[in-house]
């Protein structure tokens, strides 16, 4: 998913955002920021982009963000974004991870996060509390589903990876990156499993799913996805993405078709 370099003035101090929804233009972006309590962000329809200085996490309609207290992050949404802001507050943050994650949407999931971002009334006591004791067990049942891109900080393997954000369709071998950012094949191939946990190609594959949703949310074909993410073929194109993301490119058009309307 294309990177943003766009540079604010620092983080703002950690704060409290309530519980909400909003319809989020393509392309929209929030600028880095903190809050004291945990948030969940579900992208309803559309695609949500979430980074930390940990990396970035992409959450199409059936994921959803967790942010905990304290950790700065910014958003980008992708296509236009049917965006569900709910907040966790502290005393119930530690019910779940104390990292930045993505988590799979089930259905009871879903329907809670977005009656308690909607717009109805809470007709009972404690409904409201109820609800959301459903959400965190919902989540504290679900196995992460993390589509989380990781961020080096060795300056050679920025080097690799800031070649392969600007351009992520690009051929070339780990090799021929390595002579570009001035260190060998073997190092950045070490480099990469000890700082980012993967191999160069799972690393470039996430890269290019993650371009890809952007594309696709965008309307964009499945075959001119395949040859603009740097695909040979569409058949392989689709088999990596539903190793990714757990569903093929055209689920997940469909999906988007399928989601709820924007007003």
């Amino acid at each position: 998913m294309p990177k943003s370099r766009q540079r604010s003035s620092g983080p703002s101090q950690p704060q409290d955002v309530p519980s909400g929804a909003g319809w989020m233009p393509h392309g929209y972006s929030m600028d880095p920021h903190a809050h004291v309590a945990g948030q969940l962000v579900y992208a309803a329809a559309g695609t949500l982009a979430t980074t930390t200085e940990r990396g970035t996490w992409v959450a199409p309609a059936n994921r959803v963000t967790w942010t905990p207290p304290g950790f700065v992050h910014s958003h980008r949404f992708y296509g236009r974004t049917d965006a569900r802001l709910l907040t966790i507050p502290v005393e119930l943050c530690g019910e779940l991870s104390e990292r930045p994650s993505v988590f799979a949407v089930s259905p009871l999931l879903r329907e809670a996060v977005l009656a308690l971002t909607g717009d109805r009334p809470e007709r009972r006591p404690g409904a409201h509390q109820r609800l959301l004791a459903v959400v965190i067990d919902e989540l504290s049942d679900t196995p992460e589903q993390s589509l989380h891109l990781p961020e080096p900080k060795d300056d050679r393997l920025r080097a690799v990876t800031d070649l392969l954000h600007a351009d992520p369709a690009r051929p070339a071998t780990l090799a021929d990156l390595g002579r570009a950012a001035g260190a060998s094949e073997r190092t950045l191939s070490r480099l990469f499993h000890t700082e980012l946990g993967m191999s160069f190609h799972r690393w470039r594959t996430v890269l290019r799913v993650h371009h890809a949703l952007a594309c696709l949310t965008s309307g964009m074909s499945v075959t001119d996805t395949a040859m603009t993410c740097g695909w040979s073929n569409p058949s392989s194109f689709i088999d990596a993405f539903n190793n990714v993301v757990g569903q093929t490119p055209g689920s997940y058009q469909a999906d988007l078709r399928n989601g709820p309307a924007a007003p």
